[in-house]
């Protein structure tokens, strides 16, 4: 059984894409106590380490492991902070700038036959080149060969169109990597040889209906009232003149796109975001939040599998995660060309 170490495990999507696939996670890595909680809830590795990467010593798997896999926190490297003035972002940022490297130091201590790196599309805006070009060149330097583009998850059958940045490094010598192909594509781009988007119909019908509890809370904050005039699959440009609302609200693009944003039954959903908001979507078409066990759908993560903490901490590791599912199918990938 091939063996794998996971950095900046999370709760444990991209682990338990490639336990499904048939690896063994030898270690897993986080720094946050709640999603290494999880990761030993639900046995997804032999071992869990809670503590800063920094401060972890990876040379004894050198040799010993088939391939290490991780997304090194993406907020450095996220559209949002963009906007931010006050924020650093890419090897600048204070909280998380060391995180890149340090994954290429763990490479460069285990020496494994594979890597699979994920971070969010921004990753390759050209703002973040000095980023994309240490990937290439370390990479180069410690005798891979790599493979990278932005993928949406949707494409492979997720209910989810969550676009990121993947990037697959193999030692030279056993063939460049090629992607998978994509097995789904959007209705009116689709010419008969895919499978429609997966949508949110699809995996949520189960979940249709409203508690009472629910029908006290008021998602949309000071704006709730407004949420059920939205139609499903619209946001709030609903209500900007731009669109022919008769009393508009909102000036048009004056706001985040999440921002009242609604799913509809028709189409995947838009990309879960890592923090719970009251007002920034997507929220249920029933003009509700989304429950925990709705997000784990949406990524594909099995729903036996159990994401500890309140709330907003379920909501935090299950919005960070890579979907399970486009995480088994780059592991299979893997598996079935170098025959690992």
């Amino acid at each position: 059984m091939a063996k794998i170490i996971s950095l900046f495990s999370g709760c444990g999507g991209l682990d338990l894409g490639f336990k499904q696939a048939g690896y063994k996670t030898v270690l897993a890595t986080d720094v946050w106590d709640i999603a290494c909680d999880t990761l030993m809830h639900n046995k997804i590795a032999d071992e869990v380490i809670n503590d800063d990467i920094r401060n972890i010593d990876f040379k004894k798997y050198h040799n010993k492991v088939d391939g290490v896999i991780g997304g090194p926190p993406c907020p450095p490297f996220s559209q949002a902070r963009h906007y931010l003035t006050n924020k650093k972002n890419g090897f600048s940022d204070e909280k998380a700038g060391f995180a890149v490297p340090e994954y290429f130091r763990v490479i460069k201590e285990v020496n494994p036959k594979f890597f699979v790196f994920e971070n969010v599309d921004g990753f390759m805006y050209k703002t973040h080149k000095d980023a994309l070009d240490f990937l290439t060149q370390t990479s180069e330097s410690l005798g891979y060969e790599v493979t990278f583009k932005v993928v949406n998850a949707a494409n492979y059958g997720v209910p989810q169109t969550r676009k990121r940045f993947i990037c697959v490094g193999v030692k030279k010598g056993m063939g460049k990597f090629k992607f998978p192909n994509e097995t789904h594509a959007e209705p009116k781009k689709n010419n008969g040889s895919k499978k429609s988007w997966v949508t949110c119909g699809d995996v949520l019908n189960d979940y249709d209906f409203v508690t009472e509890e629910e029908l006290n809370q008021k998602p949309g904050s000071k704006h709730h009232y407004l949420l059920s005039e939205i139609p499903p699959g619209d946001n709030y440009l609903y209500f900007t003149e731009k669109r022919g609302h008769p009393n508009p609200i909102f000036k048009w693009k004056s706001r985040y796109w999440t921002f009242l944003l609604k799913l509809t039954t028709e189409r995947p959903s838009w990309t879960i975001q890592a923090s719970f908001s009251n007002n920034q979507g997507p929220f249920h078409w029933k003009n509700r939040f989304l429950r925990a066990e709705e997000i784990k759908r949406l990524q594909t993560i099995d729903d036996d599998y159990e994401i500890l903490g309140d709330f907003k901490q379920q909501w935090r590791q299950i919005g960070n995660a890579v979907p399970s599912k486009l995480a088994y199918i780059f592991a299979n990938k893997i598996k079935e060309d170098y025959e690992i």
